[in-house]
């Protein structure tokens, strides 16, 4: 009887551990083909020999993967951002490039969002003293630009510094995951201050 019991355990206790090796939607090593989300795979029914006091093997179903959609993330502003950023806004501007003396500190974002395969920047110009174009640039709705860009395309600039002011709105409409991540306010185009 001692013998029978061991040799039930073993085959309970090696059909759980082949269920747990596999891993769901990866190929089985046995079978050569995916397993579906949804069904379950039944160990061979217990041996009658086996005495009724070992417990079947219990099997579920594997866990149903829905690939949630992936979030909008930060992104390293580089030299080569804060170029590109520039020439778009100074062209933007008709000001030469050289107008500038770069982006202003603190106050520059990047972003990617996925779900809209985009990738959006913020940025504020610091006009050259010696560049009048440059500085008159910089006012009203052009103290803050917004900057999109679909995955394989060009840089777009939207001039938004005067958002806010009565009977203005947004020109762009920045993706709501992207507002939050860079902790602007709900519904704005540009960081608050």
């Amino acid at each position: 009887m001692r013998r029978i019991t061991g040799a039930g355990v073993a085959v309970a206790a090696s059909l759980i551990l082949a269920s747990c090796s596999s891993s769901p939607g990866h190929p089985s090593s046995a079978s050569g083909t995916n397993r579906s989300s949804t069904t379950s795979t039944s160990p061979a029914p217990a041996s009658s020999t086996a005495p009724s006091s070992v417990p079947a093997p219990a099997t579920t179903a594997a866990p149903a993967t829905t690939a949630a959609p992936a979030s909008a993330q930060n992104l390293a502003v580089t030299d080569s951002l804060r170029s590109q950023l520039l020439q778009v806004a100074a062209a933007m501007n008709n000001v030469p490039a050289s107008g500038y003396t770069g982006l202003a500190p603190g106050r520059t974002y990047y972003a990617y969002d996925p779900a809209s395969s985009t990738y959006w920047a913020g940025a504020a110009l610091v006009p050259s003293p010696s560049s009048t174009p440059a500085q008159v640039s910089v006012q009203d709705d052009g103290s803050y630009i917004v900057f999109s860009r679909p995955a394989n395309g060009a840089w777009t600039g939207h001039p938004v510094g005067a958002t806010g002011e009565p009977g203005s709105s947004c020109p762009v409409a920045i993706p709501a995951a992207v507002v939050a991540l860079w902790s602007w306010p709900a519904g704005t185009c540009k960081p608050p201050g």
